[in-house]
């Protein structure tokens, strides 16, 4: 079962939700660590920080309009690289919040933060890089910042 109950909700919720522009979208998702997020050490575990990462990017995909344009375009999002710092375990059940932004790009990757927060303490902070590819092979953030902006122009004119 993994994570699909938490995809599927997560795809449709986030249609329902404000739209974020695609130059600098910051969102963020309210969760509850589930049973099958723990490992034996009774905390989430490691790899699911990065796992909630990823469902944090395809809520911001659907949200700015790049998932609309990455399907049309055939474009494939792809993390080149991930850190994650661990402060504070998540526990059995526990409320909390990712927060994810991007927080600039090179010529070939964007670059986004993400934070696991419960109450007021920072539980964990992330920095991860993406790229965008096509068979053609890397395409640069402008050209796909770009292309989501006049596709949403196509779209409201």
């Amino acid at each position: 079962m993994n994570l699909y109950l938490r995809m599927f909700y997560l795809l449709i919720a986030s249609v329902f939700k404000s739209r974020l522009p695609i130059e600098s979208p910051k969102n963020a998702l309210f969760l509850r660590v589930l049973p099958n997020d723990i490992d034996i050490n009774r905390h989430m575990n490691n790899g699911r920080y990065l796992t909630i990462c990823d469902l944090s990017r395809v809520d911001m995909f659907i949200r700015t309009g790049l998932a609309k344009t990455m399907i049309s375009e055939k474009w494939m999002p792809v993390i080149s690289e991930h850190t994650m710092t661990y402060k504070r375990p998540l526990n059995l059940f526990q409320k909390y919040e990712v927060k994810m932004e991007i927080t600039g790009w090179d010529d070939k990757a964007f670059h986004m933060s993400h934070t696991f927060i419960s109450g007021d303490r920072v539980l964990a902070q992330g920095y991860s890089k993406g790229c965008v590819l096509s068979k053609q092979g890397v395409i640069p953030p402008t050209q796909v910042i770009q292309k989501v902006r006049e596709r949403i122009e196509q779209q409201t004119a």
